[in-house]
């Protein structure tokens, strides 16, 4: 009677078991046809940049999705009608020399913020946060004043100063620090190490992926900067990529062929950075709780 009893019901728990596999694979295959589909349609404009951009100047407006002919006379014509590359070159180390003053300085107030205690150092660190809330348009103003008394107006200085020092970078770190082991700083006082040594041979190496994934969000936000190089720049030499794109929209009209080959040429840096280093691109974006 017992081994009659029983049977049925291990039947029944092997039918059910393979019903919720069956349900988890079902589920499984349509979030990843669903993740396809949202991935096609984020890829599409980029393709059709990098397809029109190919595309010959009376051949500019085709709807097909592949270039009847191709060629490069955009990529000429961009090249010769700007200073492109300047202005690549000029966007490169913008966004390189922000990333590095804003890690070392992110790194200096974050350390003070997780590791002293100083007077009103609450009051400090919500004045840091409250900063991240604040648009950066809302102090362009004030900021261009005080680029143009101080003579920088059309430099390359003048579009590093106002972003010496970020409120992200420092809520992030501070973050990451206050994690940190109490025991292994301990330790390392124990052996004679000083707050500075600490900060560089202690926590940092053991922050890289914080760290990376930091420089890598601040990198591509200086990159795609605009507003402020639009406010200062009097000239193509000393501008950034992004206002050299808007060159080719005027009221005549777009030239879209050399607009969308410069187009290219500027997401290319970027979209290299977000192929080879995917997954920090992602934790970076995880971690600044942005989109």
């Amino acid at each position: 009677m017992t081994i009659e009893a029983t049977a049925p019901h291990a039947g029944v728990h092997r039918r059910l078991r393979k019903k919720a596999a069956e349900n988890v694979g079902l589920n499984s295959a349509a979030g990843h046809l669903l993740l396809v589909l949202l991935s096609l349609v984020c890829l599409f404009p980029v393709y059709w940049m990098v397809a029109t951009s190919l595309r010959p100047a009376n051949a500019i407006f085709e709807s097909s999705l592949w270039p009847s002919s191709m060629s490069l006379d955009n990529y000429i014509y961009a090249l010769n009608a700007i200073p492109i590359l300047r202005m690549l070159g000029n966007t490169l180390l913008i966004a390189v020399v922000v990333t590095i003053i804003q890690l070392f300085t992110g790194l200096l107030a974050a350390y003070a913020f997780a590791r002293w205690r100083f007077p009103f150092d609450k009051l400090v660190y919500t004045g840091v946060a409250l900063t991240w809330l604040v648009p950066f348009q809302v102090v362009m103003i004030p900021n261009y004043l005080l680029v143009a008394k101080l003579g920088l107006l059309d430099s390359i200085t003048a579009l590093i100063l106002p972003h010496f020092a970020s409120a992200l970078a420092i809520l992030l770190l501070a973050q990451a620090m206050r994690s940190f082991p109490r025991e292994v700083i301990e330790a390392a006082r124990m052996d004679g190490a000083r707050s500075w040594r600490i900060l560089w041979e202690v926590m940092m190496p053991n922050l890289r992926g914080t760290i990376a994934s930091l420089a890598i969000l601040i990198f591509i936000s200086t990159w795609n900067e605009y507003f402020w190089p639009l406010l200062l720049s009097r000239t193509a030499e000393n501008t950034v990529v992004q206002i050299g794109i808007q060159m080719f929209m005027t009221a005549e009209g777009n030239q879209w062929g050399p607009l969308m080959a410069a187009s290219t040429m500027a997401s290319l840096p970027v979209l290299i950075i977000y192929v080879v280093l995917q997954r920090q691109v992602i934790q970076s974006f995880m971690k600044s709780g942005i989109r």
